[in-house]
Formats: C-alpha cells, sequence, structure tokens
C-alpha cells in the first residue's frame, strides 16, 4: 500500500509524529513536548527584514521598502497577521571497498539497519546541547517517492516497503531486502552476488539500446509534464507499465550502480548532483539516464566512490546527514567486527543472521533480482527524447568546481575566538567582494528542528558589519583594524544565526504572511469568475465580463494593485533572488557536498568545516566558478597572515601557567630541570616551509599541504 501524505498530516502539532502506541518507542519519545513553531511580532520581523535590506540597496531604494513596510503595518499587515495565526492553530577506509559491487553491498546494508532501527524506533532521538529535536523527518526518508501534479507534487509513502531498486545502465532491478518485521533477510554476500547478476544481466543490452528506455529521465521533466506522462504510465490500471511504477515509487530507496569512475573531486562532485552528459552518434549514454530524481539514491561509481542523491522536497540535510553519518559508522563497525567479534554495534538491536533462519520465516518475498521492462509506446519515446535534449541542456548550463583547503579548520578558527560557521560567511563575502566589488544577497539555512516539524529559517549574511568588514579588509588598513572588523561582522552573525535557530527570523514569517495573502487574492479571482458565469450577474456588454486571456490578464493587474506595499516593492524581489545560496554541512563520512545555484547568475555553495581542513563544492551557470574557488582559497591564505601579524604585535602573552612557572622558586631537583625549556610564543603556524606548492601561505609557513579527492556526499 502507498500512503499519500496529506496536508493535516503534517499540520498536526498536538500529536507525537510516527508514533505507533510503543511504550518503548525511543526514536520518537521526545515528540509530544516539543514546542510549536512560534509566530514572531509582526513589528520585530519588519524591523529584521529592513536591516536586512539596507547593505544591499542604495539609500533611496531603502527609504522606498521603509515605506512599504509602514504602508503595510498600518494596513494589510496587522489582518494577514490575524489570519496567519488562525490558520495555524486550526491545522569507507575498510579493505576491498573501491570495488563498486562490494561498496555498494556495504552501504546497502547499513543502511538497511538504520531503516530497521527507524522501525523499531529504537534509534536515538536527535539532541542539540540537550534540547530535543524533532524526528519527524526521518519516517519521510525512505519508501517516499515525490509525485508530480498539474499544480506541483505531493509526497507518498509505502511504511511497509520491504524492497529496493537497483538502477545500472538506465535499467531497473528490484528484490525484497527485509520481512514484514523490518529484519533483514539478506546478508552483504547475498547483497553483492545479486549486484553482481544485475551488472551482468544490464550489460546485455548495448548502453545505446538501454538510453531508448532509461524513463528516469523523466523525472527531470517540469512537474506538470511529468505529471501528464504519468497519466499516460497508469492510465490502465494493472498494466505493466503501472506495476512498474508502482514498484519504482514504493522501493525503500533506489541504488544506482554507475559505470564511470570520476578522476577528480569536480568531475565527481557533478556525477552525483546531475549525472554525465555524453551524447554518442546522437545517443545520451552519460550516467544522467541513471537516475530516479523523486527519490532517495545511493549512487555508487565503478571505482567504489559513493555519494547520495536526496530528493529535498520532504527533508532537509540535517536529517540526511544523520543518517549518512550512521550508515558510514555502520560499515567500520562492521569491518571491525570481522577482526574483532567483540567489537561495538550502533544499534540497539539487530536482525537475527538471516542465514540461520528458515528461509520460511521470510514471509512472501521475492529474494532474486527481477528486472523491470517497461512498454515504451511511441508517445513515451518521444516524451523521453524530448526529456533527454531537455536536461542535457540544463547539465551543460551548469559547472562544479571544488577546494579542499588543508591549511587550517575548525580548530585554528576557534583558536581566533571566532565561530568556525560565521568565519567561512566572511570568507565567501570577501572573496566575491574582491572579485566584483559588491555584496549580493546571501542565504544561509538555520535548523529550526527544535520545534515540532520545524525545518529552515533564512540566515541573511550580509549585514552593515560584514559590508564594512569587507571593504575594511580590501582597502589599505592596519591588520589590527581588519581582524577587529572580522571578529564584528562573525559576532554579528552568530547573534543572527541563534534568532534564526529559535524560529525569530523573517524570511519564514514574512513568507507565510504572502502565502495567506496570496491565498485570499485566488479566491477572491475565483469568487469573481464564478459570478461572471452566473445568468444572474448583469452583463454590461464589455468584454471584460466575458472569462479569456484578456480577462485573466486584467484580474492579475488587479491583484497587483491590491498588492500589499510591501510585496511589489523592490526590496521583496531583492531578498527573493539569492546569489550566494549556501550551506554548512559537515561530518568526517563527507568528503564534499554540494547543489545547484537558485538563481541564473548566482553560486551553490556547500561547505564542511573538518578540525583542519575546509572543503567546499561550488556550483554555477558558468560564472567563472573556478576563479570564486581560487579566490576563496587565497582569501583563506590572506586573512591566515593577519591572524599571524597580529599575533606577532601581542607575542608576549604567555600563559598562566609559565608566568606562575617563572615565578616558583626552584625546588632543587635535577629531574624537575632537566630539558630546555620551549619560550616561543603563540603560533598555531609553522614558521617556514621549503619547496612551496599550491596551497602554502608563501612566507606564513602554510606550506606542504596537499589536495584530497572529493565528491557530493561522498562516503569516505
Amino acid at each position: 500500500m502507498v500512503k499519500d501524505i496529506k496536508p493535516s498530516d503534517a499540520m498536526a502539532p498536538d500529536l507525537p509524529d510516527c508514533q505507533t502506541g510503543k511504550a518503548s518507542s525511543v526514536t520518537y519519545s521526545n515528540q509530544a513536548r516539543l514546542p510549536i513553531l512560534p509566530i514572531p511580532e509582526l513589528e520585530d520581523t519588519c524591523k529584521k527584514y529592513l536591516e536586512t535590506l539596507k547593505p544591499l540597496q542604495t539609500a533611496r531604494e531603502n527609504e522606498a521598502s521603509a515605506a512599504a513596510v509602514q504602508n503595510f503595518l498600518h494596513l494589510e499587515g496587522p489582518d494577514l497577521q490575524r489570519k496567519l495565526k488562525n490558520f495555524l492553530l486550526e491545522d569507507d577506509p575498510t579493505p576491498a571497498r573501491n570495488n563498486q559491487v562490494t561498496r555498494a553491498a556495504s552501504l546497502i546494508i547499513s543502511a538497511l539497519s538504520f531503516v530497521r532501527a527507524l522501525r523499531k524506533e529504537d534509534l536515538p532521538p536527535d539532541t542539540i546541547r540537550g534540547t530535543p529535536l524533532c524526528m519527524y523527518q526521518y519516517s519521510r526518508i525512505f519508501a517516499t517517492a515525490r509525485v508530480p501534479t498539474e499544480r506541483g507534487c505531493r509526497i507518498v509513502q509505502d511504511p511497509n516497503s520491504k524492497h529496493i531498486v537497483v538502477m545500472c545502465r538506465g535499467q531497473f532491478y528490484w528484490f525484497d531486502v527485509l520481512d514484514n518485521d523490518a529484519d533483514l533477510i539478506t546478508n552483504e554476500k547475498d547483497v553483492a552476488a545479486n549486484l553482481d547478476s544485475i551488472v551482468e544481466d544490464a550489460a546485455k543490452t548495448s548502453i545505446h539500446d538501454a538510453a531508448k528506455g532509461a524513463l528516469g529521465v523523466l523525472t527531470t521533466e517540469s512537474r506538470k509534464v511529468w505529471s501528464r506522462l504519468r497519466d499516460i504510465l497508469t492510465q490502465e490500471e494493472g498494466s505493466n507499465n503501472a506495476d512498474c511504477l508502482g514498484i519504482v515509487d514504493s522501493a525503500l530507496f533506489i541504488l544506482c550502480l554507475d559505470y564511470t569512475s570520476p578522476s577528480n573531486g569536480a568531475d565527481l562532485c557533478k556525477n552525483m548532483l546531475c549525472g554525465t552528459n555524453d551524447v554518442e552518434k546522437g545517443v545520451q549514454i552519460g550516467t544522467c539516464t541513471n537516475r530516479w530524481y523523486d527519490k532517495l539514491q545511493i549512487i555508487v561509481c565503478q571505482n567504489g566512490s559513493a555519494g547520495i542523491n536526496f530528493e529535498h522536497t520532504s527533508v532537509d540535510g540535517h536529517t540526511v546527514l544523520r543518517m549518512v553519518s550512521d550508515v558510514y559508522t555502520d560499515t567500520i563497525l562492521r569491518f571491525a567486527r570481522t577482526i574483532n567479534g567483540q567489537a561495538p554495534s550502533l544499534w540497539a538491536s539487530t536482525s537475527p543472521d538471516p542465514s540461520k533462519r528458515d528461509p520460511s520465516s521470510f514471509g512472501d518475498v521475492t529474494l532474486t533480482p527481477r528486472k523491470l521492462e517497461w512498454n515504451m509506446d511511441p508517445a513515451l519515446s518521444i516524451a523521453l527524447r524530448f526529456a533527454e535534449t531537455r536536461l542535457a541542456d540544463l547539465i551543460q548550463q551548469n559547472e562544479s568546481q571544488t577546494l579542499d583547503f588543508a591549511g587550517y579548520g575548525s580548530n585554528f578558527i576557534k583558536s581566533m575566538a571566532m565561530s568556525p560557521d560565521a568565519f567561512i560567511q566572511m570568507a565567501l563575502q570577501a572573496a566575491y567582494y574582491g572579485l566584483y566589488g559588491r555584496v549580493e544577497c546571501t542565504y544561509e539555512p538555520a535548523m529550526t528542528k527544535a520545534f515540532l516539524h520545524g525545518r529552515t529559517e533564512a540566515i541573511r549574511t550580509v549585514t552593515l558589519e560584514s559590508l564594512n568588514y569587507v571593504k575594511t579588509f580590501w582597502g589599505d588598513n592596519p591588520p589590527e583594524l581588519k581582524v577587529d572588523a572580522l571578529r564584528k561582522a562573525c559576532q554579528k552573525h552568530s547573534n543572527i544565526t541563534k534568532e534564526c535557530g529559535k524560529a525569530r527570523g523573517q524570511d519564514r514569517h514574512l513568507y507565510a504572511l504572502y502565502c495567506v495573502w496570496q491565498h485570499a487574492a485566488d479566491e477572491a479571482s475565483a469568487s469573481l469568475k464564478l459570478n461572471a458565469q452566473d445568468p444572474a450577474f448583469p452583463n454590461t456588454g464589455d468584454s471584460s465580463t466575458q472569462l479569456g486571456t484578456h480577462d485573466k490578464e486584467k484580474a492579475r493587474r488587479a491583484t497587483l494593485q491590491h498588492s500589499p506595499a510591501i510585496f511589489v516593492d523592490g526590496g521583496w524581489d531583492k531578498i527573493n533572488s539569492t546569489i550566494l545560496s549556501t550551506s554548512n554541512c559537515g561530518n568526517p563520512s563527507l568528503r564534499h557536498f554540494g547543489f545547484g545555484p537558485t538563481s541564473a547568475d548566482g553560486f551553490g555553495l556547500g561547505y564542511i568545516i573538518k578540525e583542519n581542513g575546509i572543503s567546499i563544492c561550488a556550483t554555477s551557470k558558468h560564472r567563472q566558478t573556478k576563479r570564486f574557488v581560487d579566490a576563496i582559497e587565497s582569501y583563506f591564505l590572506e586573512v591566515a597572515k593577519l591572524f599571524r601579524l597580529t599575533q606577532r604585535l601581542d607575542s608576549s602573552k604567555a600563559s598562566r601557567t609559565r608566568e606562575i612557572e617563572g615565578h616558583r622558586p626552584s625546588i632543587g631537583t635535577r629531574i624537575k630541570s632537566c630539558g630546555r625549556a620551549i619560550t616561543t610564543g603563540i603560533s598555531v603556524l609553522p614558521q617556514k616551509a621549503e619547496n612551496k606548492s599550491k596551497g602554502e601561505l608563501d612566507d606564513d609557513g602554510l606550506g606542504g599541504y596537499g589536495f584530497f579527492d572529493s565528491g557530493m556526499l561522498g562516503l569516505r
């Protein structure tokens, strides 16, 4: 059975999500105690909105936005705020893992163990500094599909799903992996055998012929087009195509076995994000045909490099990060248990060994891989052809670049008494300003999972403090002034981040008010059309009373004329046109993660801050992405020089321990005084390095640092 997630399912603040009534539930034990998302005061939101716009606008533009906000506060704003409140209250480092099949089998078993823990509800709940976080999103990672509609999409789930789908050379295969109790019915060796069989069978069909039936490409079409094509696939209930589509939709996840081995970080990132575009003899044979973007995908390349591509509609990065982290950890611990049987397990309980169970206890399952063979009628074939050429255009329009900076990481940044995240955000601002001489609208998500059904709030990085910093940094100013400006900008960013984490930002609130207004406007427009069709409605003979293109345009203009001033002001367009879309998502199990730009002239910037390194994946529609990444690296090196210079000016500082030791009377024993005292001042970086190579600090000693391989959400 496929469960359709209705709006009411996601708007029930009085019930603990996903609770099944189990007294022993651990995963969802905190749900009932989580507060609901607060609605900020309208005046506070408008004040923050204007503060956000100020560094992005000219003085005249800001005056116009301020006037629009005052108009909004005195006219439509209070009524929309009241309606909004009413609306809400109603509602791998292990050996042999460089082999594709071996790596994939290991990841499958670990992912299934995570699924089991979720269904048994013994997955420990998330917390942050002791505060419990909402676990609702975890119920929407697996066996979930984004299904297109004429007006967008909806999320469907199969809570009883027991199978996975494997894609290889654009062809589809499936087999069962769980029993009715969510216990694993196969081990890593058997999974590997199944994958070997799939790879062998897929190779029997030439890649050119397989590409002509690679229906996964259709998931990249516009929602409206894909919705109509799904109607063609399912127009006959119980037909082969309908059954095949149902199997894909209801699968726990998709495993994509790619035939390529990307040679560098940028190519690997691009492969995980959108696949490769490789046209041969007029036929698309790139890995872009080996995807199904409406579901969670685990992608494994021929050389064993792996990544995750997830559907963002129902889950956020923080949730997927926990899953990926646990999967990666489990692969290591399982390998450790092959050496030492007493090695710990990540899970509170584990499945019985499938090899020691009676096969009849598995229930009605299919353990042997089965191939899905679609009936390709002319309409589907033509649609697939056009979808592929559209996708190839989109891939060609985008580029990816990566940076693995090994000079320093969070340890060094914290030693300078700064927030690592704020430090990176200022780096992005400074690098961009150095290239273009201006700041742009920047977005960073703040997690709001401390609230029931909480997702994210928008952190707006550009502030008056950050603007002052980038100007100071690029100006002819002393190091102390630059570092002081950086500290103030970082502190401001940290303060905004804390407010957003408490759901006190302005973006989500204003967008909710906009949706309330839009809903009322749509209802009014619909009422007007019904009246125009009513025979009792007075007909003046004016053509505007007849429903047509002219009338729709007139209605649209009328709606705009009655729009709240704040939503037609230039500031609203400015804040909703993100140029630098950024996200911090780091964990030792990841090498890189990334996403596409959210605007045609923007950048997508995913970064991971490690203890001794910083990884960045940058994407854009060919906006000198490599040059931007190089500028970020140069900034990292330059700002380290500033820190060292300011430290030298205060190198007389010593620890309290050394001060005490210097004034302590001599004990007189030979052992206590043996050895040479180390008397150098604070020095995080080596003073000099020879044989300089890329990534060094010229004269300040960040030398000899190499670059690592990288990949989008790549598991080591």
